[in-house]
């Protein structure tokens, strides 16, 4: 993303076999100004890039390989109201008036998601309903938790408890006790999101350069953003590179989000009675395990199916045979089923697994935003939309998430995914044991 050295193009994954924007945008070759520079050409950066250009702003985005090249490319397409993981637990800090706020945000940012896809007409597959799954009685608790809070909340989209009978109408597994139904949420293509997004911000006069690295930031009222072959003065600096941003272009960022693997499948095209034996609405799905499975179909009836999220920085040698038990172990009947496409990406995740938004305490006119903790497709557009408050003069909401504390992970970048490793490790045995 952001500024990583090398320059690539996509990962060979479904998403970059069926895009649908083939734009391509030029290599910084020169000095430019704008009022804003975004360093990262993900979700946060193009929609932050967006949001400002829409507040009348001028805005250069760089992107270290192509546009949507990271997580925002490759990652399950799930789009699933919420934001953090367990937001009480920052009472302390923020109140529960910014408790309260960030889950209101939580559901805005699907929003923002479908106003975008809307407004703009961007051909990325979105189709709403998503299901909520659970492997034991705690995880039936936690959803009725859910339930009853959003019901509470005034949710205006169908939200159902399910048992493991009534779960029979929305998947075909024997391997769920119950769930929970969310037609609120949705599944999409990232890839041509990420993509059909930024060719909204072009048009919105953004401009945006691939295969431009940031590799220095020099600090000041009139920060400076240096390429390998050009550089851009600004006013303020956005750093969205998420878990590519790199310890070493910004020490205070980097050491807060450990890159972590997920990684994903997709099967040959489904026949129509596959499709109905496995999911006959056409939803996305989780189970609320660590070790996650999600899962759901893609326009060309494939199912896409994702998990296997690793903590050591090693991927699978081989991403199919690590994945394939686990997709037969939930749709039994899909066994010998053909896998036409495997990748995998890096997922930036925090200490305490909520956004990091935020400005450098030594510069703050440089902001960042990083650590989705795979919930990006949602959060990443309400980050956007925050920060481009923040800079024109509404800072309340961003205010809440600037006010929570942030972790540096010990041990520098060398040391930093084995303990996270051994400490995940530690809550997966901890969980089979409850």
């Amino acid at each position: 993303m952001g500024s990583t050295s090398s320059k690539l193009a996509h990962t060979q994954s479904y998403y970059a076999a069926t895009a649908k924007y083939s734009q391509r945008y030029p290599e910084l070759t020169e000095s430019v100004t704008a009022d804003i520079c975004i360093v990262g050409g993900g979700f946060s950066g193009v929609n932050s890039a967006i949001e400002l250009a829409l507040r009348g702003y001028s805005v250069v985005v760089l992107e270290a390989n192509k546009i949507g090249w990271g997580a925002s490319g490759r990652n399950g397409g799930e789009l699933i109201r919420g934001i953090g993981h367990g937001v009480e637990q920052f009472t302390q800090q923020i109140g529960k008036e910014g408790v309260d706020a960030i889950n209101r945000m939580g559901i805005e940012a699907v929003e923002i998601v479908k106003d975008r896809v809307d407004t703009f007409n961007i051909d990325c597959d979105l189709t709403m309903g998503y299901c909520d799954l659970a492997l034991k009685p705690a995880h039936m608790k936690e959803l009725e938790e859910d339930f009853d809070s959003l019901k509470n909340a005034g949710y205006e989209h169908e939200i159902r408890m399910l048992s493991k009978e009534s779960l029979s109408d929305v998947i075909g597994s024997e391997r769920y006790i119950g769930g929970m139904l969310d037609m609120g949420s949705g599944h999409l293509h990232p890839l041509n999101l990420a993509t059909g997004e930024a060719a909204v911000a072009a048009s919105l006069g953004v401009q945006l350069f691939e295969d431009s690295p940031a590799v220095e930031i020099v600090k000041g009222t009139k920060p400076l953003v240096k390429t390998d072959k050009g550089q851009v003065s600004c006013q303020y600096v956005l750093l969205a590179g998420n878990a590519y941003i790199g310890h070493k272009l910004e020490p205070y960022v980097g050491g807060k989000v450990l890159p972590a693997g997920s990684y994903i499948i997709a099967t040959e095209p489904l026949t129509d009675e596959q499709v109905q034996s496995i999911i006959p609405k056409n939803m996305a799905f989780a189970d609320l395990s660590m070790a996650l499975d999600y899962y759901h179909l893609s326009g060309d009836n494939r199912l896409l199916f994702g998990g296997l999220c690793t903590y050591s920085g090693k991927d699978p040698k081989d991403i199919t045979a690590a994945l394939l038990p686990n997709l037969e172990r939930v749709f039994p009947q899909l066994k010998g089923v053909k896998i036409d496409f495997e990748w995998g990406g890096m997922i930036g995740i925090g200490a305490n697994r909520l956004p990091q938004i935020g400005r450098l305490p030594d510069a703050p006119n440089i902001f960042y935003a990083q650590a989705y903790s795979g919930h990006g497709v949602n959060a990443t557009h309400m980050a956007g939309k925050v920060i481009a408050e923040a800079i024109s003069g509404t800072a309340e909401r961003f205010d809440v998430f600037a006010k929570v504390k942030h972790m540096t992970f010990p041990g520098g970048p060398l040391l930093r995914s084995p303990l996270l490793a051994i400490g995940m490790t530690y809550h997966r045995i901890k969980e089979v044991l409850q």
